[in-house]
């Protein structure tokens, strides 16, 4: 079965699906969703690229080390990796600082705050790391307001979030809308891959030839949006084709698996059909499609 966008093969009786998340996070989901007779083709959306590490970020760093936030909330794996080098950096340098090897309050000591990580991928970082974490019951915002660690929060409490560039904004408002201090270090950079848009293109154009133009409502292909981000790259990429070829897509052609209320909103406010998740485990996205 296929895995790639070049040479997908079409089945009649069940909906092709498009996996638009980054390659670093595409693997599980597309081998489970194959593994269970879809066909499914690797279309990503979002490239991640690191960001400088500025002297900004390495006082935010020390500033949490110091104990300055009552909790510390990681949203991705690739925060997790990026986080935990520049924390065993400082570690590193804390104790070389210190005469005395067994003195106690060497950063690599301290747990300056609980640690809450979204996902079971972005746990599993952090345990490798053995560092202790906390995870929502729910991996997305909502999922997180509900934590005691979370909830508890009030007026001149401080928070710091290791994200990428952009998203997680519910989570800020609501809790700077509380009197929450919020701080961010974005550890990388969400970009649209340079060969996304002629990616889709290509399999429209192979996709087409197959259909004639036409999909049958229950065969529509289902497209897996995880991210605001990665949604409007998919737009991009749907509407360059539109004026590039014939019987091109809509992108009401297809069904959408969206995660949480922000992205099910945007998705809703074009009036296209979607099923809202809460989170993305292989076993859910399964569910949502076959529901």
């Amino acid at each position: 079965m296929s895995n790639s966008v070049s040479n997908a093969v079409f089945r009649k009786e069940l909906p092709l699906v498009i996996n638009t998340r980054p390659v670093e996070r595409a693997a599980s989901l597309t081998e489970h969703l194959q593994s269970v007779g879809f066909e499914v083709v690797n279309m990503p959306m979002l490239t991640l690229q690191p960001r400088k590490v500025l002297d900004t970020d390495i006082d935010t760093m020390r500033h949490w080390l110091a104990g300055g936030y009552q909790a510390l909330v990681i949203v991705s794996p690739t925060a997790a990796e990026s986080g935990l080098n520049v924390w065993q950096a400082l570690v590193t340098e804390e104790c070389k600082n210190i005469e005395d090897p067994s003195h106690d309050k060497s950063l690599s000591a301290l747990l300056p705050s609980p640690i809450i990580a979204v996902g079971d991928a972005t746990a599993a970082v952090l345990q490798a790391a053995n560092k202790s974490v906390l995870q929502p019951i729910i991996a997305n915002n909502e999922g997180m307001l509900a934590m005691p660690e979370i909830a508890r929060l009030q007026a001149d409490d401080s928070v710091l979030i290791w994200r990428g560039l952009g998203g997680r904004r519910l989570l800020v408002d609501t809790l700077q809308a509380r009197g929450v201090n919020i701080d961010s270090i974005a550890w990388y950079k969400r970009m649209m891959p340079e060969s996304a848009a002629n990616d889709y293109l290509k399999w429209s154009q192979d996709y087409t030839s197959h259909t004639a133009g036409f999909i049958e409502p229950q065969l529509k292909p289902i497209v897996i949006i995880s991210s605001g981000t990665a949604f409007e790259h998919w737009v991009t990429a749907v509407q360059q084709a539109k004026a590039s070829i014939e019987l091109a897509f809509e992108l009401a052609d297809f069904r959408y698996i969206v995660l949480g209320v922000r992205l099910a909103d945007m998705v809703a406010s074009q009036q296209l059909e979607y099923w809202q998740v809460a989170d993305l485990s292989p076993d859910t996205i399964a569910a949502a499609i076959t529901s």
